[in-house]
């Protein structure tokens, strides 16, 4: 696959590297030309000097023929412009655009363009790494409405049935990782010690939740 990319910075070098690795070709654009001094010296994509959303660098990057695009600029607005040009004006598919306000990203959602709101996500990841229990936001919807998370639970839980629990919390579970291996709950499926839960919930709901599965099972019901 051919992937354009808006944005040689940290994040953008970075992207074009793995996906070169990977196998695809890629074009990265940056309007000022000392930021391609990212890419390694045998990068063999393309290097396109201009704004990402003027029509004459797309084509000059290869959009035309892109499977999909990355715009992952420094700026919230390019980075939206870029990736509805490329989707509206050239017919890409496959879009992502990068927004440091999270609070745009349910508009750009109406507008059909997939979002990575950067300082949610990477708050996401602190707190994973600083709260050892309670509910752990694994991904949110752009708007942070819903989350899929990893939840701590009380040993009481060890030997439930998974949708006993689902009753009790009236949560859904989304997937057990169990010793290293992903499984998708079935009506048979017992927790086991050892078990990692991850529920997809509205985010309003997860101190509830954490609290009944924190509880045990008599206190959940």
């Amino acid at each position: 696959m051919h992937i354009v990319i808006m944005g040689c910075g940290r994040v953008g070098s970075t992207l074009a590297h793995i996906l070169e690795d990977s196998g695809h070709s890629v074009a990265i654009i940056d309007r000022d030309p000392q930021a391609f001094r990212r890419l390694r010296a045998g990068f063999r994509g393309r290097r396109v000097t201009g704004i990402g959303f003027d029509r004459d660098v797309l084509e000059e990057a290869g959009i035309e023929s892109a499977g999909a695009y990355v715009a992952v600029s420094s700026g919230d607005n390019s980075n939206i412009i870029s990736a509805r040009v490329a989707r509206e004006t050239f017919g890409v598919d496959n879009v992502v655009a990068r927004i440091y306000d999270s609070r745009r990203a349910e508009v750009y959602q109406r507008l059909g363009i997939p979002t990575v709101a950067t300082v949610r996500w990477t708050a996401d990841q602190i707190l994973r790494r600083v709260l050892p229990e309670g509910a752990e936001p694994l991904w949110r919807d752009p708007t942070g409405s819903v989350v899929l998370a990893e939840v701590a639970y009380h040993p009481g839980w060890i030997g439930i049935r998974a949708r006993d629990l689902e009753e009790a919390a009236a949560t859904r579970l989304a997937f057990i990782n169990r010793m290293g291996e992903t499984l998708l709950p079935k009506n048979d499926s017992v927790v086991q010690e050892g078990d990692i839960l991850h529920v997809m919930a509205a985010e309003n709901d997860m101190e509830r939740i954490n609290k009944v599965l924190s509880g045990g099972p008599e206190e959940g019901h």
